[in-house]
């Protein structure tokens, strides 16, 4: 089941918007990791979960299309940061900024 967007935002065209997935300060041990080593870390790609698609989205897409809900992979950099209107913050992005959708265990 997809997450509801309750950023009240609604993307046009191939625009897409992801909420990114915070990353933690500490190792799994509970060990503090510096901030230019979780710098470095984020500064390519993050997780994020697909929240609400444009109309033209994933058109001629070849193979897995992602669906909103799904846990993925994009660019850091791309797109721009919004405040959605429940106040949390949001990535605008385009489909294409899209690298990777992470599947779970067992999934097809």
């Amino acid at each position: 089941m997809g997450k509801i967007n309750k950023s009240g935002l609604e993307p046009v065209e191939y625009k897409i918007i992801v909420e990114l997935e915070e990353t933690s300060d500490r190792t799994e041990g509970g060990i503090w990791i510096p901030i230019s080593v979780k710098d470095k870390r984020d500064m390519f790609q993050v997780q994020a979960t697909l929240i609400a698609v444009g109309g033209n989205a994933f058109e001629g897409w070849n193979g897995s299309v992602p669906k909103v809900g799904d846990k993925v992979y994009v660019a850091k950099g791309g797109g721009y940061r919004v405040v959605g209107l429940d106040e949390n913050k949001y990535q605008l992005m385009n489909d294409k900024d899209i690298a990777a959708i992470i599947k779970k265990k067992g999934s097809e």
